[in-house]
């Protein structure tokens, strides 16, 4: 069950939404998850979604796909400098798959829309006789003012106090939601081919549904993600993100104050806009977190062993830093990745939240098997 005070807080600003905690509080948690999650305490919005079932699958194809070979490759990080939950490092075989060459656009949620109808969890108003069936008898109920559709939009903030309260560039927008990615006055014309945002785990799951496709399992977007190179620390190799030319669109600057756009990118960029990887695709660190279709463990690579062969991960959820709440894995970073404060763009890291959360810095892409 969620934390009550998820319910009567679904409204305020968050608790910790970006990637991590500043060096020196990772300082003083030794022993610890050494970062914290980007989706840490989110509002929840309460399984209420629209019943998927009656759409009906397109047939498969791979217009847009690119085949990822079969393979073997140690999944994990083998330096110093990943997250607790990164390790140990683990044989993992995979057989071939199909993998889309870029995140999901408006243009092509825009066509699964159009089809078949379907309302995104952010453009859904929460049901109080929904919600209480999850909560303790004799729960109040919050004023009317938290039971609207909103999403969470990034805000720059001219200053701040830190980087543990990410309360400080995050706000709850109501009428935000993948159409109008910063609010109700704002929309998305002209940019068809920008990712689409705002999606939840549920979203992403009933787009795949309908185009006979699936999520990458986490083993199957870390293997493509890598691009074919051995234990490198990104798609591109081991040089710095911020070395030379532009990688991938990330922040630069002080983050979340001033971000310099050397990448030329303040915020979302278009899809294809930096050299992909040596598999041929683009955009597999930065721009926008990507869902998986794994539960997320912390634990989780501490018990498969020695080797695993097409791994979907474990069978439920647990996040130590909120274990009430189960999760599913996003990998790749966003826009908002910065090395003072969040290296997502490696390709070992991983991130978690609630299936039923979407951001402004939250795609996916899809997978296929056949």
């Amino acid at each position: 069950m969620r934390k009550v005070k998820t319910l009567i807080f679904a409204i305020l600003p968050l608790f910790c939404l970006t990637c991590s905690k500043s060096k020196n509080s990772i300082e003083k948690k030794q022993g610890q998850d050494s970062l914290a999650s980007c989706e840490q305490n989110l509002p929840d919005r309460f399984g209420v979604i629209k019943d998927s079932s009656s759409f009906v699958a397109n047939n498969v194809s791979h217009r847009g796909m690119i085949l990822i070979p079969a393979g073997r490759f140690n999944m994990g990080a083998k330096d110093k400098e990943g997250r607790e939950d990164e390790y140990p490092q683990h044989m993992v075989k995979l057989s071939s798959f199909w993998m889309d060459v870029s995140e999901v656009t408006n243009a092509e949620f825009r066509k699964f829309v159009d089809a078949t109808g379907y309302l995104t969890t952010a453009e859904r108003k929460l049901v109080w006789e929904e919600i209480k069936k999850q909560l303790p008898a004799g729960t109040p109920k919050p004023p009317d003012s938290v039971f609207v559709a909103a999403s969470l939009v990034f805000y720059q903030p001219h200053s701040i106090d830190g980087l543990d309260n990410a309360a400080q560039w995050w706000r709850w927008m109501k009428g935000a939601d993948w159409k109008h990615p910063h609010g109700p006055k704002t929309n998305i014309n002209g940019k068809d081919n920008y990712p689409v945002v705002h999606i939840s785990w549920d979203d992403a799951m009933a787009y795949c549904k309908w185009t006979g496709k699936r999520l990458p399992t986490e083993a199957e977007w870390e293997y493509a993600a890598r691009g074919g190179l051995k234990e490198n620390l990104y798609p591109w190799g081991n040089e710095d993100v911020e070395k030379d030319i532009a990688k991938a669109n990330t922040w630069q600057g002080s983050f979340p104050v001033s971000n310099t756009n050397w990448d030329k990118f303040g915020s979302l960029a278009p899809i294809k806009q930096f050299k992909p990887n040596g598999y041929g695709l683009f955009d597999m660190a930065g721009n926008v977190w990507e869902w998986c279709s794994d539960w997320y463990r912390s634990d989780y690579y501490k018990t498969v062993g020695g080797s695993a062969i097409n791994p979907i991960g474990p069978s439920d959820s647990f996040d130590p830093m909120e274990p009430g709440v189960p999760k599913k894995v996003v990998r790749g970073g966003s826009f908002m990745c910065n090395a003072s404060y969040c290296e997502g763009y490696k390709v070992t890291s991983r991130m978690k939240t609630s299936t039923d959360t979407g951001l402004e810095h939250t795609g996916f892409r899809c997978v296929s098997s056949k």
